[in-house]
C-alpha cells in the first residue's frame, strides 16, 4: 500500500475533500498547532503531528525534521493541502515527483512566491479575468513550478468578491482535482513498486 501524508496549515477543507472521497491518509502534518485541520484528522482517526517552521533555527533543520517524520512513518507520497510553509531542497530531494500541491489558479497565472490564499483571488479579480480555476502539480524547487497533473476552469461571475470566488474554486475545482491527482500518483507509485519487486 502507498502511504500518504497530508500537510496542512489551516481549516483543512482540502483534507476533508480527500477524506470524503475515500483517500486513505496515514498521517497529517500541520505547521500550526491551532489548525482546525487537526480536528478533522482526529475525527477521521488519522494520526497527526505538528511541525512548525518557527520551532527550528534554520530552513535546513526544519527540512530535516520533516524528512525524519516522513521516514519514521514510512510515507511514500505527500499531499500539500493548504500548507503555507515552503518546503526546502532536502524534502523535495527526498520525495522527487512524490509531492502534490493544489494551487487556486490556472498556472501559470497568479502563482509563484507570495501567491496563496485569498491573494490569488484578489489578483484574479483585479486583473479582470473571466476564467480562473485550480491546478494540481508536482512540487519542485520553484514555487508552483512543478509538472502540472490536472487543471479545471471555474468562471468568474459578476459581483464576485475574493471570498466568494475562493469558495467556488474550492467547490468546483480543488475538491474534485486533488483526490483525482492523489489516486493518479498513488497508482503510478504502486506500478513502480511492483516493477521493482
Amino acid at each position: 500500500m502507498v502511504k500518504k501524508a497530508v500537510f496542512v496549515s489551516g481549516g483543512g477543507t482540502n483534507l476533508q475533500a480527500l477524506i470524503d472521497q475515500g483517500i486513505h491518509i496515514d498521517l497529517v502534518l500541520s505547521s500550526r498547532s491551532d489548525a482546525y485541520a487537526l480536528e478533522r484528522a482526529a475525527k477521521a482517526g488519522i494520526p497527526s503531528v505538528v511541525c512548525g517552521r518557527k520551532q527550528f533555527s534554520s530552513q535546513a533543520e526544519y527540512d530535516q525534521a520533516i524528512v525524519r517524520i516522513l521516514k519514521e512513518n514510512e510515507i511514500d507520497m505527500v499531499i500539500l493541502a493548504g500548507f503555507l510553509s515552503i518546503l526546502g531542497e532536502e524534502v523535495i530531494k527526498a520525495y522527487p515527483e512524490r509531492i502534490l500541491n493544489v494551487h487556486p489558479s490556472l498556472i501559470p497565472s497568479f502563482c509563484g512566491k507570495g501567491y496563496y490564499g485569498l491573494k490569488v483571488h484578489e489578483e484574479a479579480l483585479k486583473r479582470g479575468v473571466k476564467v480562473t480555476g485550480a491546478t494540481v502539480h508536482l512540487v519542485n524547487e520553484i514555487p508552483d513550478g512543478g509538472r502540472i497533473l490536472l487543471q479545471k476552469a471555474v468562471y468568474v461571475q459578476d459581483g464576485d468578491t475574493p471570498e466568494i470566488l475562493q469558495k467556488r474554486v474550492m467547490e468546483e475545482a480543488e475538491w474534485i482535482l486533488l483526490p483525482q491527482a492523489a489516486r493518479m500518483l498513488e497508482k503510478q507509485i504502486e506500478e513502480e513498486k511492483s516493477c521493482r519487486q
